[in-house]
Formats: C-alpha cells, sequence, structure tokens
C-alpha cells in the first residue's frame, strides 16, 4: 500500500504565501511523477504543478510565476511554494503520484496515488 498525506494549508491573506507538503509512505521503489493539483467547490480538477523524474516542472497557467514545485527524493515528498497568493487560489489542493512500490520482495507494482487533500483558502 502506498499512502500520501499533505499538509500546509491553510487561512492566508491576499499576496501572503504558503508551502504546502506531501509525503509518500510506503515501500516505495520508484516515483515516476509527483503531481499537485486543486479543486474548488462546483469546479474540476485543474492542474497546478507537476514534477518528473529529472526534475522538469510544469506547471498551470494560472500559477505559473508565482508557485514554484519541489521534490526531496530521500524523504519521498514534494513540496508547492505558493507566493502572491490571490482568492481565486482558494481550494482543496491534491497531491497525486505516480510511480513502483515494492509489493513483496522480487516484485514492483505500479501505483497512482492520491492524497485526502489540504484546504488553502485566501482571504483578506
Amino acid at each position: 500500500q502506498v499512502t500520501l498525506v499533505e499538509s500546509g494549508g491553510g487561512l492566508v491573506q491576499p499576496g501572503g504565501s504558503l508551502t504546502l507538503s506531501c509525503v509518500v509512505s510506503g515501500d516505495i521503489h520508484r516515483i515516476n511523477r509527483m503531481t499537485w493539483y486543486r479543486r474548488a467547490p462546483g469546479k474540476q480538477r485543474d492542474l497546478v504543478a507537476r514534477i518528473d523524474e529529472d526534475g522538469s516542472p510544469t506547471y498551470g497557467d494560472s500559477v505559473h510565476g508565482r508557485f514554484t514545485i519541489s521534490s526531496d527524493d530521500a524523504k519521498n515528498t514534494v513540496y508547492l511554494q505558493m507566493n502572491s497568493l490571490r482568492p481565486e487560489d482558494t481550494a482543496v489542493y491534491y497531491c497525486n503520484v505516480v510511480g513502483w512500490y515494492r509489493s513483496r520482495p522480487g516484485y514492483a507494482t505500479n501505483f497512482d496515488s492520491w492524497g485526502q487533500g489540504t484546504q488553502v483558502t485566501v482571504s483578506s
């Protein structure tokens, strides 16, 4: 089993900053991709930022230049540094990780796992 736990959400004023963390637990063999998504009530889920194995980041148009994604392979953790936050950034932020875990000795199984989300509210 692979589990993801997000943290770092909260209430922040417009123009403020927050850093989100997502910790991947389990017998991880390899992580191929880590992605942050977000969803506001009544709206579809949108890609916020993504980082692949070689460290190349991808950002959604609405956050480019304001958010930075990074990862710590030794800790199986992905971060999202959010600056210049706007009210429209208010959403539940979800971590998604794709990779392989060691299901038993000598075997690996692909996973595509999601965290439960962390609430980010931007309001004065």
